[in-house]
């Protein structure tokens, strides 16, 4: 676990995929082609605390949805990907323009598509429910399942490597 708090005290951006990992992987769809996703409200909590300590978060996904627009739009993320068949090149942009080192980068994925990047940053994440090729991959896997609280898992990681938990924390104590 040292090691993973040593990788989790560099990172300056997180990368959510979506499918899985934002939500449970489930894709509801009505007889008109609407899509609806689920999106767990604890880990969209989470983001927004991280995002006050000053963490970036990025989303890279393959699919596209409005959906997701509206959601990462109602949590700050700016950084928004979608569409992606090969995530290197959404990441790589995200270096370049953020003038970054992938060691200070985490990643977090569920499946094999999520692991050209994962192979590639300094915290490699798989939540809970991921496939087993990419929980091998992974540095850390989250105790939650995707869209059931892995997100949440992994800020508050951060935020406890970085010294900045307790002091989101108390945002809710005082007073």
């Amino acid at each position: 676990m040292k090691d993973i708090m040593a990788r989790a005290a560099r990172i300056k951006l997180v990368v959510f995929d979506v499918d899985g990992v934002l939500t449970d992987g489930g894709l509801f769809m009505d007889k008109d082609g609407h899509e609806y996703k689920m999106f767990h409200s604890r880990d969209g909590h989470g983001m927004k605390m991280l995002l006050n300590t000053g963490v970036e978060i990025a989303i890279i996904t393959g699919r596209s949805s409005t959906v997701v627009e509206h959601r990462m739009s109602g949590l700050g993320i700016k950084y928004v990907y979608q569409g992606q068949a090969d995530k290197r090149v959404a990441f790589k942009q995200l270096l370049d323009e953020m003038q970054l080192g992938a060691d200070q980068v985490a990643y977090v994925g569920d499946d094999v598509v999520d692991l050209p990047v994962m192979r590639k940053v300094g915290l490699a994440v798989a939540v809970q429910d991921a496939h087993e090729l990419a929980k091998k991959h992974a540095h850390w896997q989250t105790p939650s399942g995707g869209g059931r609280g892995a997100a949440r898992d992994l800020c508050e990681l951060i935020m406890e490597a970085q010294g900045t938990l307790a002091g989101q924390m108390a945002n809710y104590l005082d007073g």
